[in-house]
């Protein structure tokens, strides 16, 4: 069992090793693409980006900013106000609820700054593991995990890097297989292939430069599923 094991860790290595040099020359310029530019603004993006596309996000969060440049100014905003101001990134009720909660935290807890710390990050209401992973490997260039967004887990399972679904148990996957180094870099990488081309109905897989090395890329191409 432990050489079984061993194997199909090797194989999901060796898969990852020649699908990222192809990831990295097909996105030079991955990154990001909230805009933001501090910790505390990334972490209210991530927050509103739940259920929302991140284009949705970057229009509203402008004025949001200027609005509540800070913790103290968000924990003070009234509820009524804050769900007017996002409303249009859905579910605005429990988001703005999420956003005071954070930044009352974050002003109590920790002096008004975002803290570098999973633990710390995850008990601030809202915040679950992938917005602390986001903050943590953007803001402040900390690798403590993968982020696992939809794109990053349709992706990673099509190209055979992991069998979970469970996005904490792909994490885990990932982590196994890509270099620490990469890990911020690689949920970029997988979150710009599954817009542009690994769509989740009508996959681009005929122009996909990673189709050698995609079990499904190949399926879809038999079947006549791909674009």
């Amino acid at each position: 069992m432990k050489l079984l094991k061993s194997k199909k860790l090797e194989d999901r290595r060796a898969r990852l090793g020649a699908i990222l040099p192809l990831l990295k020359k097909m996105y030079p310029q991955a990154k990001c693409s909230l805009d933001y530019k501090n910790p505390f603004q990334l972490i209210i993006a991530t927050i509103l980006s739940a259920q929302c596309t991140d284009e949705r996000v970057n229009k509203v969060t402008p004025e949001l900013f200027k609005k509540y440049p800070n913790a103290k100014a968000l924990a003070a905003a009234p509820q009524d106000a804050l769900e007017k101001d996002i409303q249009s990134t859905g579910f605005f009720r429990n988001k703005a609820k999420s956003l005071r909660g954070m930044a009352e935290a974050i002003v109590e807890k920790h002096g008004g700054q975002v803290p570098r710390t999973m633990e710390e990050l995850t008990h601030l209401p809202g915040v679950g593991r992938k917005t602390a992973n986001v903050v943590l490997g953007n803001a402040f260039d900390i690798a403590v995990g993968v982020v696992v967004d939809t794109h990053v887990a349709r992706v990673s399972a099509r190209l055979a890097l992991t069998k979970q679904t469970d996005p904490v148990k792909i994490e885990q996957d990932l982590m196994q297989i890509v270099p620490r180094e990469d890990w911020t870099l690689f949920s970029h990488l997988l979150i710009h292939h599954g817009r542009e081309i690994c769509q989740a109905r009508k996959p681009k897989c005929s122009i996909c430069p990673l189709l050698p090395h995609c079990p499904a890329g190949q399926k879809f191409v038999k079947t006549g599923e791909a674009r």
